[in-house]
């Protein structure tokens, strides 16, 4: 979680500036994740000042490692996010199961070399 060293309780409304500050991600980045990623809704007082809840940050913090850490894209960590629930997301490799073995794929290319092979040859 992040760290906020500015005395407030632990619950209490955030700036997208000490957010920005705590979490080590630019505002304007934050302001393109509202838009990219629907549950990402702080309060929004007059003037348009933002204020993060709690889960808000929370839900900063999982953009943050899916996309950074983890390597997914924003529509991958969308997906994830969506699939997740109330479980952390899933890495990608565990999102993409329809790879095929080792074994199909050796095959597949064996034959793409043949063809290869054979066309040259003519």
């Amino acid at each position: 979680m992040a760290s906020f060293d500015d005395g407030k309780d632990s619950g209490a409304l955030r700036t997208i500036g000490e957010v920005a500050k705590a979490t080590g991600i630019k505002p304007h980045v934050l302001r393109y994740w509202e838009q990219q990623f629907p549950t990402l809704r702080p309060l929004t007082r007059s003037g348009g000042r933002r204020y993060y809840r709690p889960e808000d940050i929370e839900l900063v913090e999982r953009i943050e490692r899916l996309v950074n850490r983890e390597g997914y894209t924003l529509k991958g960590a969308k997906a994830a996010l969506r699939g997740a629930s109330d479980q952390q997301a899933a890495p990608q490799e565990a999102v993409a199961p329809e790879t095929p073995p080792a074994a199909d794929l050796l095959r597949q290319l064996e034959a793409i070399r043949n063809d290869l092979k054979a066309a040259l040859a003519a």
